[in-house]
């Protein structure tokens, strides 16, 4: 299912209000959005990166995830520090909701070819490690597909070029991607 802009920004507003009702001791929920997808939550303060939390096998309907996944990236991220009250006012938000994850099924000589960068997210799974990239990372940092593989094998603790081995798997998924700009507006990237 593809989300509206006007739906990017509902998304939005209860990942925000979660943050929110965090500092007031309340719970958020919402009847929104009933439908199981994996989606990831980042937020930023003056742009700068604050935490990035996410499933990519939904447990719950989309908005009960953007919800928990939203506290988890804004207070549990244990990369960074935890969003302050006072930061609410410079806070972004972005929300990637995922498709669901296809091995490539092809010898690791080929999947190179098969990643398209800017359209696809890697999960790299092997000996007990998983890492996952979304796919706006390899277009942020202009990394091939080849360096996209080795980031991914990198984020999951493991050498470089473990993605060559066959008993690693490497699954793709895609993403569509909404950010809210620091005047609060929303676009879909």
């Amino acid at each position: 299912m593809k989300y509206t802009l006007d739906q990017g920004k509902q998304l939005i507003d209860i990942a925000r209000k979660s943050i929110e009702f965090y500092f007031k001791g309340k719970e958020l929920d919402t009847n929104l959005f009933k439908e199981k997808k994996g989606s990831f939550v980042t937020v930023y303060v003056k742009e700068e990166l604050r935490g990035c939390i996410g499933l990519v096998l939904p447990y719950e309907n989309l908005g009960k995830v953007i919800i928990d996944m939203a506290r988890q990236a804004a207070f549990h991220d244990s990369r960074f520090k935890k969003i302050t009250e006072k930061e609410l006012k410079d806070l972004t938000i972005e929300i990637s909701v995922l498709t669901v994850p296809d091995l490539l099924e092809v010898r690791p000589e080929r999947y190179k070819e098969k990643i398209k960068i800017g359209k696809d997210g890697l999960i790299v799974g092997c000996q007990g490690f998983s890492g996952l990239l979304l796919p706006q990372v390899a277009k942020e940092h202009n990394w091939d597909s080849e360096e996209f593989l080795k980031q991914t094998c990198i984020k999951a603790g493991l050498l470089e070029n473990t993605w060559k081995e066959k008993k690693c798997e490497v699954y793709t998924f895609q993403a569509q991607v909404f950010k809210e700009r620091p005047d609060r507006t929303v676009i879909e990237e």
